[in-house]
């Protein structure tokens, strides 16, 4: 069984490496080219009406991790995942989303799904935008359960088609331990 796990999180890891090393070699290639081409302004890098979509990697911690906090706990109880969402802003400013993404090779193909209503805040012409959001879920691997989440987190756009973000949130099902999830990734807005 330790002889699976470990295999287990060897192949996450790759495929973790993997997808974070194509996700920059894909946004490399898009900033050069919009690089030669007529650059637009900062200011419409978020707008209204806008539909995005992520790819992410994942790691989580549980409960005990989180209350007794240390690096060594995180490398040996955290989890690594992959996941994919989908972003749709009404204004400017207000937006939601949704989400699904796995961290278990041997089980559900799905381990979570959720949606979220987001808040954000751009500023100025910097291309930075802090942002937090909440809502709700389910939750299909190792133990089936609802769950509501809020966190917060910061997106930086290139240009108004792609950026990189990077969030945290806190997960809490109704019939279980609550536990820490933190996403880094890329995001095409169209």
């Amino acid at each position: 069984m330790l002889k699976q796990n470990n295999k287990n999180k060897i192949i996450k890891n790759k495929l973790f490496v993997g997808g974070s090393i194509l996700m920059l070699a894909a946004m490399t290639a898009v900033s050069a080219d919009n690089a030669n081409s007529d650059p637009s302004p900062r200011t419409d890098c978020y707008r209204s009406g806008e539909l995005s979509l992520d790819g992410f990697g994942t790691g989580s911690i549980g409960k005990y991790t989180i209350d007794h906090l240390s690096g060594d706990r995180i490398r040996q109880h955290g989890q690594l995942g992959a996941g994919l969402g989908l972003n749709y802003f009404f204004t400017r400013y207000l937006g939601i989303n949704a989400e699904a993404y796995s961290e278990n090779t041997s089980g559900t193909f799905i381990d979570n799904a959720s949606a979220n209503l987001t808040l954000r805040l751009p500023l100025g012409q910097s291309g930075l935008a802090p942002y937090l959001f909440g809502g709700g879920g389910r939750q299909f691997d190792r133990l089936e359960a609802w769950f509501g989440q809020a966190g917060g987190g910061a997106e930086y756009r290139f240009n108004k088609h792609i950026g990189v973000f990077v969030d945290a949130r806190m997960v809490l099902p109704d019939e279980a331990k609550y536990y820490g999830l933190a996403r880094l990734g890329v995001r095409f807005a169209f």
